[in-house]
């Protein structure tokens, strides 16, 4: 009951930081995944194989370093709120431009630039929103947060379930405009950071220069990422392909176990990021990432509809379990005067790392008989125990004073 009677006391608008950042994530996460239900249907109408076309994956995934890197430094010295609102404009706008392209180069072109815009939002939206709540509530708000990433998975899954076999992948993409409208929220109800205020026109350390002078935990903090971002995009982006070529099953079902799947990593998002505040960041994400190993051989080898869902609802459950902490444990770690900057930035060239996941799931899949319940086993497993063995190493700064750190960093 504490939990709901301090997410009561809020004030207006640190829950409309807390929706809009949710929000964005989840918009976001609902372009790119919309991409991802089309692989099949693009390699068709483009004349190649799922694996050319995952490349677009690869090149999304890719980009993502350059716009945390980009849209974090404008936001260090310009705000959080402005240049989100920037981002996800551009973002949704990319996402419609890729309804017309007129080949494979094309599309390609166009996922690289959204992967770019796309890049910028996680970072922006963790650092706006752990800045504007008490810290009691950091946990909690993270597991909200990145719940973001697998609700719209769950929204893609819809839209796909619905309307693909209607308005085909080229329609799909056009739908992908609709998060440019929650600008509109940000822009009336949304404040900016309450750090960054306090910053405002004061000399402060320069953001680049803390990432190089905090070069140990920055490193420590991309290895981690590429881990998790493995464990993430292993366990999901080919999945409906998995679903499609190894079950051969109909847009209906593929569309209804993604969905189930997602509903799996809500609840263990939320659910871990509340856990952590009791267990700690570290501990939290070792359970969640153990708890996946024993329900690989359900997920990625059972042969009916039912056991499929039972074993992606828990896969997910364990694996966004984990993840639901990485928002406020890399805030934590991240030195204040490069908070806009530093979290994202090191999460997506965690994602460049591994940003070729996908093409080489679909090359082991494919040079074993399209067996992807194989791929997604090799990759869900190895990178569960990677993640536990690095946390277990790392630091933890559960009780970090963002706002005293702030002054400190005052130069």
């Amino acid at each position: 009951m504490s939990l709901i009677a301090d997410l009561k006391s809020l004030e207006p608008q640190q829950r409309s930081a807390i929706w809009a950042s949710y929000l964005g994530w989840t918009l976001d996460a609902f372009d790119y995944f919309l991409m991802i239900f089309m692989l099949k249907a693009i390699a068709a109408e483009f004349g190649t194989d799922i694996s050319a076309v995952s490349s677009a994956v690869f090149l999304t995934l890719a980009a993502r370093p350059i716009g945390a890197f980009v849209f974090g430094w404008l936001a260090e010295h310009l705000g959080r709120r402005p240049v989100l609102m920037a981002d996800i404009i551009l973002f949704s706008i990319f996402e419609f431009a890729s309804g017309f392209a007129p080949s494979l180069t094309s599309l390609l072109v166009l996922r690289f630039l959204f992967g770019i815009a796309m890049g910028g939002e996680w970072g922006l939206g963790a650092s706006l929103v752990m800045e504007s709540i008490p810290a009691r509530l950091r946990g909690p708000v993270s597991g909200l947060l990145q719940s973001g990433y697998p609700s719209g998975y769950f929204v893609a899954s819809i839209v796909y379930f619905l309307l693909f076999d209607t308005i085909g992948w080229r329609g799909m993409f056009m739908v992908g405009v609709a998060p440019a409208l929650l600008v509109l929220l940000i822009r009336i109800h949304v404040k900016e950071s309450p750090v960054f205020e306090a910053q405002r026109g004061k000399k402060r350390a320069n953001p680049v220069a803390e990432l190089l002078r905090y070069w140990k935990i920055a490193l420590y903090m991309i290895v981690l990422m590429a881990a998790f971002n493995a464990f993430s995009h292993g366990t999901q982006d080919l999945y409906p392909t998995f679903l499609q070529q190894q079950h051969h099953y109909d847009t209906h079902t593929t569309g209804i176990l993604t969905a189930i799947m997602n509903l799996g990593a809500i609840v263990g998002g939320i659910g871990f990021g509340i856990w952590s505040e009791r267990l700690g960041r570290k501990r939290a994400i070792i359970i969640a990432s153990i708890l996946a190993l024993p329900v690989i051989p359900l997920w990625a080898f059972a042969s009916t509809p039912l056991l499929l869902a039972i074993g992606a609802f828990l896969m997910q459950v364990a694996v966004q379990g984990a993840w639901g902490i990485v928002p406020v444990h890399l805030n934590e770690l991240s030195p204040p005067a490069a908070r806009a900057l530093f979290p994202g930035f090191a999460y997506q060239l965690g994602n460049l790392i591994m940003s070729k996941n996908a093409v080489f799931q679909a090359q082991i899949a494919e040079s074993h008989g399209n067996n992807y319940g194989l791929a997604l086993a090799i990759f869900g497993g190895s990178m569960a125990v990677v993640i536990v063995v690095w946390t277990a190493f790392g630091p933890e700064r559960k009780e970090a004073d963002f706002v005293a750190d702030a002054r400190a960093a005052e130069t």
